[in-house]
């Protein structure tokens, strides 16, 4: 009997996996989950890139504006929601197409996140002035002191990982390092992971097309409707934050849109060095759709021979 699979079309953001997964979908006779972690917010249409209603009508799509950026939300949830998506999708279909650039959200659907510890908002929120008064450094050794295994394979220039770590420090008594288990949790279907990349001329070019289109399509005003909620974590994005700026009167508009566009070409560095570190995935150009499908069908020949 075939195996239930799901593809995962991943990429650098503007590398063009919504289209990718639109053909994808549409020639398996099925439909999409969103991987993309601000995608989730129905308030950030614009500066997400986010599927035009037109893309959701061709194929149905999943976990993509349903939440609100005044809600809580992490990998741990989506991973949750994800799950308990597909087990529902795969009732009706053998084959579901995920598409994203968040390589956390993609990592929790195929291995799982640890079971961490929910954290007491004040604790959080105290934590986050400490840090505003006393600097990167201050938590920096703070962890280096509480947990000295997690300080050694941190990111110790990311505060939003080290304050994490720091709030399950102090809620549970314990390291932050005991609960990354980094054991793979099972799941009941296969995946193949496709990732998707250009040249970087030609992706760096794209990137500041899809800008400038963005701010003809009203990203500004989108940023100035949200600008009194900035400092909500979901609102720490490229796109928003240099927009931010220029309304601080710190730069101008030209300005802003130019650090937008070298910011997203630095953030589409490190998504692919993220998704290459996967020796599963395997990687085409998105105009090479017959090869992904070569593959998959292939995929499915070998689950009905097995």
């Amino acid at each position: 009997m075939p195996s239930l699979l799901l593809i995962i079309v991943a990429g650098p953001t503007a590398v063009g996996k919504t289209p990718v997964a639109i053909q994808l979908a549409k020639q398996l006779g099925t439909e999409i989950i969103n991987a993309d972690s601000r995608q989730v917010y129905h308030e950030m249409r614009i500066g997400t890139a986010m599927p035009t209603l037109v893309q959701q009508a061709e194929v149905k799509h999943h976990l993509i504006g349903h939440r609100s950026i005044h809600e809580r939300y992490n990998a741990s949830l989506y991973e949750q929601e994800a799950i308990e998506l597909i087990r529902k999708l795969f009732r009706h279909y053998k084959i579901i197409v995920m598409a994203g650039g968040s390589g956390m959200y993609i990592n929790a659907v195929c291995h799982g996140i640890d079971d961490i510890p929910a954290v007491d908002p004040a604790v959080r929120e105290r934590l986050n002035r400490e840090f505003q008064a006393e600097g990167l450094q201050t938590i920096q050794t703070r962890l280096l002191r509480s947990d000295p295994e997690y300080y050694k394979r941190a990111d110790l220039n990311n505060p939003k990982r080290l304050l994490k770590a720091l709030e399950i420090i102090e809620m549970t008594g314990k390291p932050y390092s005991s609960f990354l288990t980094g054991k793979a949790k099972h799941r009941e279907f296969d995946i193949i992971r496709l990732g998707l990349d250009l040249p970087r001329d030609v992706l760096h070019h794209r990137i500041n097309r899809r800008v400038d289109s963005m701010m003809a399509e009203g990203l500004l005003g989108e940023v100035r409707e949200l600008c009194p909620f900035r400092q909500l974590n979901a609102l720490n994005t490229v796109g928003y934050k240099e927009l931010f700026e220029y309304m601080d009167n710190t730069c101008s508009l030209d300005e802003a849109v130019e650090r937008i566009k070298g910011h997203t070409r630095q953030f589409a560095r490190r998504q692919l060095t993220w998704f290459r570190k996967d020796r599963q995935t395997n990687w085409f150009t998105p105009d090479d759709i017959s090869g992904i499908l070569n593959l998959v069908i292939k995929k499915m020949k070998q689950d009905e021979s097995a």
